[in-house]
């Protein structure tokens, strides 16, 4: 059914692995480092992988040297296994990765949905370290009370059992053309070509012969700790980059998480310059949905000096 419909990236991507904190992390970059011009980091939102991006990469206009890492538990980064993920892990592990890439120097960081929720919250930790920041769609979690701790850890506890006996276990599939059907169903608006593209990247053929998707099932797990809005309110106010903000016209946070996105844009208020941008249709994938739209305002934000 999509074998006839290849997709050729037009930028080719190289394959890396970098010794991160007990992990083998995977790492794919796209370009070369150009002297005065800050590396480029673009961050994968949860269940996706760095080859996510590669649409966006395409559809830049200009060179850049694009660095997008698979997150711990996703594509080939692999570690010790583990059967729960901690949030603050993430910002370390982006902490590693610019050490080694960058080193001293500032950073653009790009994020899609959970992606662009650990570049925010490194920004405001991190400040010094982030020249620019284009938040896609990370808007963060809906805000806690402090009474929910207790039923919260409950859970926490209730889902490791549950994974442990593998009742969180990830789907596999017989074919790569259920893989390519299940990121379509997924997202309606990817094209067959660039979903058949991205199947090799986000599954993998196993010994058995089944295509396995490259995710940990433990990230179903819920996080133990509450997520505190005073904390990332805190946070948003301490960035001191430029922030652009890129939201997907159809997305279902509009509506679904529409009180959690109100939210996020209270924080946004509290960032010394940023702006919001809304793509017409566009979802919450709106890398896929919208690569070229979404490159156009990437390069034209990097590119500034300064915000309107």
């Amino acid at each position: 059914m999509y074998k006839n419909l290849p997709y050729s990236p037009t930028r080719n991507s190289r394959s890396e692995f970098v010794p991160v904190r007990n992990l083998n992390y995977h790492v794919r970059t796209w370009g070369v480092p150009v002297p005065g011009q800050a590396p480029l980091f673009m961050l994968h939102g949860w269940m996706d992988v760095g080859a996510s991006f590669q649409f966006v990469v395409d559809a830049l206009q200009g060179e850049r040297w694009v660095i997008a890492p698979d997150w711990r538990g996703y594509g080939l980064t692999t570690g010790p296994a583990t059967d729960n993920y901690w949030f603050a892990d993430y910002l370390a592990d982006l902490d590693f990765l610019i050490d080694h890439y960058a080193g001293q120097e500032p950073v653009d960081l790009v994020g899609h949905s959970m992606g662009g929720n650990v570049a925010a919250l490194y920004a405001g930790a991190r400040p010094a370290r982030v020249r620019r920041f284009v938040n896609l769609e990370g808007i963060g979690a809906a805000p806690t009370r402090a009474e929910g701790a207790p039923a919260r850890y409950a859970q926490w506890m209730d889902e490791l059992k549950s994974f442990h006996r593998g009742e969180l276990d990830l789907r596999s599939y017989d074919s790569l053309g259920q893989v390519v059907a299940r990121l379509i169903k997924i997202n309606p608006r990817l094209a067959p070509a660039k979903a058949d593209w991205l199947a090799r990247h986000w599954a993998q053929r196993g010994a058995d012969g089944q295509w396995h998707v490259l995710g940990d099932a433990a990230h179903k797990i819920v996080g133990a700790q509450l997520y505190r809005d005073e904390e990332t309110r805190v946070a948003y106010r301490a960035i001191t980059a430029p922030v652009l903000s890129v939201e997907g016209q159809e997305s279902w946070v509009r509506t679904v998480r529409r009180d959690v996105l109100e939210t996020y844009h209270e924080r946004l208020k509290s960032v010394k310059q940023a702006r919001t941008e809304v793509i017409p249709d566009a979802g919450h994938m709106l890398h896929h949905d919208q690569p070229e739209k979404v490159a156009d305002l990437i390069e034209a934000f990097l590119k500034a000096e300064a915000l309107a």
